[in-house]
C-alpha cells in the first residue's frame, strides 16, 4: 500500500537557541529586584522576552500600561496582588495571568516571603527597560542596600520610560487591596 508524505517543509529558523543553566543568566537589580533575563527580544527575532524576577514583600509598581506589550505571568512561589483593569486578582504558586497589550495594571507583593515569577513580554523588548534603568546585579539575589535606590532609579525610569510605550497612570496598589 502507498503512503503518502505529509511532511511540509519547514519554515526558516529566525532567532536563535538560548540554554542557560540555573543561575547564569544575565541578572540586573531593578526595582527592588533581580530580573534574570533569560531570553532577550534580539534572540527571538523581536518576538518574545523572558525573564525569572524574585521580589521581596512590600515592592509595588504604579498603575501603568504598555502601549507595545503583553505580558504574562506564571507564580512559581511567594504571593501577590495584581490589579488588570477593574479585576483585583490575589496571586499565588501556579497561578497565570495575561495581561493584553494597553491594559492598565498594577501589583503589590504581599506576604512574607519574595515572590518569584516567569515574566514574559511579547514582542521582547521590554525586558531592556530594567537593564537601562537598573544596575547589573552583584548577586543572585534582590538587592539590599547595595542595588540602586527609588532616588536613583526613579528619574530614569521617568526619561526612558516613553521610549518603552510604558505609561504611568497612578500610584501603587495600597498594602490592603
Amino acid at each position: 500500500m502507498p503512503t503518502t508524505d505529509t511532511h511540509t517543509p519547514s519554515a526558516p529558523v529566525t532567532g536563535r537557541l538560548v540554554h542557560h543553566r540555573a543561575g547564569t543568566a544575565p541578572s540586573t537589580w531593578a526595582m527592588g529586584s533581580l530580573f534574570e533575563h533569560l531570553l532577550h527580544d534580539e534572540d527571538s527575532a523581536g518576538r518574545l522576552g523572558v525573564a525569572l524576577v524574585t521580589q521581596p514583600p512590600g515592592v509595588a509598581s504604579p498603575l501603568h500600561r504598555h502601549s507595545r506589550e503583553s505580558e504574562v505571568f506564571f507564580v512559581l512561589s511567594g504571593t501577590m496582588t495584581y490589579r488588570a483593569g477593574d479585576d483585583v486578582l490575589h496571586l499565588g504558586e501556579g497561578d497565570f495571568v495575561h495581561l493584553p497589550q494597553g491594559m492598565p495594571h498594577a501589583f503589590r507583593v504581599t506576604g512574607s516571603e519574595p515572590v518569584r515569577f516567569l515574566g514574559l513580554a511579547a514582542p521582547g523588548r521590554l525586558f531592556h527597560l530594567y537593564e537601562e534603568v537598573g544596575v547589573p546585579a552583584a548577586e543572585r539575589r534582590p538587592p539590599g542596600p547595595d542595588g540602586p535606590s527609588a532616588a536613583e532609579e526613579v528619574p530614569r525610569w521617568n526619561a526612558v520610560a516613553g521610549r518603552y510605550g510604558l505609561e504611568v497612570l497612578g500610584p501603587p496598589l495600597p498594602e490592603d487591596a
